[in-house]
């Protein structure tokens, strides 16, 4: 124990507290973390900035994408070698081509938490799109197909026995343009950039996605599956550091347990990669408003999991061969939901 700060003995004791056992330290190794400009994406960024990443032996450095596809191929190539984001099409095909493994989670919905909002153009709205039940037909956006989108704008609409027009569009940035203009008639997203588009009259919420889906597992987080087969030290290292970080966010932001100051801690720590082009006051409303649980300890909710690989099994996106064990590997996070 000699050889260890202080600082890196009570990383191992925040391991333990965060569920999870505590991982040898890694020595010093780089990492990329993909990452979005997302509060969900929080766990990375606080790991990143209060030096968890490092505690853990970690030289981590954030990459950013702009959808959930091309941070899955970048983890494939090895440009990245963790990611948080929604389960798609494409990473399932990549792990069935045995490339990536999901080892845990990260975003999900929660009863009694503001979660995801269903959006509608204000021209869909004004035309009577009001609620979800009008949904079948309408032009929804999504990043492209076989993306988280993709599968909660079906499944909500599926509610009501209809079917959407999918519009694939690459980007969030791209999908946001779209529905304010009213060249799509709606979308899903996350309450910290779904009330902001509300409050300036260019969108309407008209539903809410927890009420379709409960308990979501909405973003997971993956690695190679060289790293989770392979290198047990490392991934237990960054899901120690990322851990902490989700505890952070929750103590803070979710749950309030923190108290003010620890509150605004955070929400400097997000502002420096969500809004980051707002003013922190301007900034700070839609980061706190927009809080949704993250998985303590990274545990995955299976049942999510298991509906959204038979969703795109049922829709031929991808093979009918692939089971759970195909993508994901339990051995590193508590199950839930199962």
């Amino acid at each position: 124990m000699s050889s260890l700060t202080r600082r890196g003995t009570l990383g191992l004791i925040g391991a333990a507290a965060a569920g999870l056992a505590a991982p040898a330290l890694a020595a010093r190794r780089r990492v990329v973390v993909g990452a979005m400009n997302l509060t969900s994406h929080a766990g990375s960024f606080i790991a990143l900035e209060r030096g968890y990443f490092a505690d853990a032996g970690l030289d981590a450095e954030l990459k950013f994408f702009q959808a959930a596809q091309p941070m899955a191929v970048a983890i494939a190539s090895r440009d990245a070698d963790f990611g948080v984001t929604a389960i798609s099409g494409g990473l399932l095909s990549l792990a069935q081509k045995g490339a990536v493994k999901v080892i845990g989670g990260a975003l999900s919905e929660e009863k009694g938490i503001d979660g995801q909002k269903i959006l509608a153009s204000d021209a869909a709205f004004k035309a009577g799109l009001t609620s979800p039940a009008g949904l079948d037909g309408k032009r929804f956006g999504i990043t492209t197909a076989g993306s988280s989108f993709h599968y909660m704008g079906a499944r909500i609409a599926a509610a009501h026995g209809g079917r959407p027009e999918f519009v694939p569009l690459q980007k969030v940035g791209a999908v946001i343009g779209a529905l304010k203009s009213g060249q799509i008639d709606a979308w899903s997203i996350v309450p910290h950039i779904a009330k902001p588009l509300a409050a300036s009259g260019a969108v309407h919420i008209i539903g809410n996605v927890a009420d379709y889906l409960p308990g979501y597992q909405v973003t997971t987080v993956f690695t190679s599956a060289a790293n989770a087969g392979g290198d047990r030290g490392l991934v237990e290292a960054f899901l120690q550091a990322f851990s902490r970080g989700v505890a952070d966010y929750n103590a803070a932001m979710v749950d309030r347990s923190a108290g003010e100051a620890a509150m605004q801690a955070v929400v400097d720590i997000i502002h420096k990669y969500v809004y980051a082009d707002q003013p922190r006051e301007k900034a700070a409303v839609s980061i706190i408003n927009g809080s949704m649980r993250l998985n303590e300890g990274a545990a995955i909710n299976l049942a999510s999991v298991r509906d959204q690989l038979e969703w795109f099994q049922s829709e031929g996106l991808v093979d009918a061969g692939i089971t759970l064990e195909t993508f994901l590997d339990t051995s590193y996070v508590k199950v839930i939901g199962a």
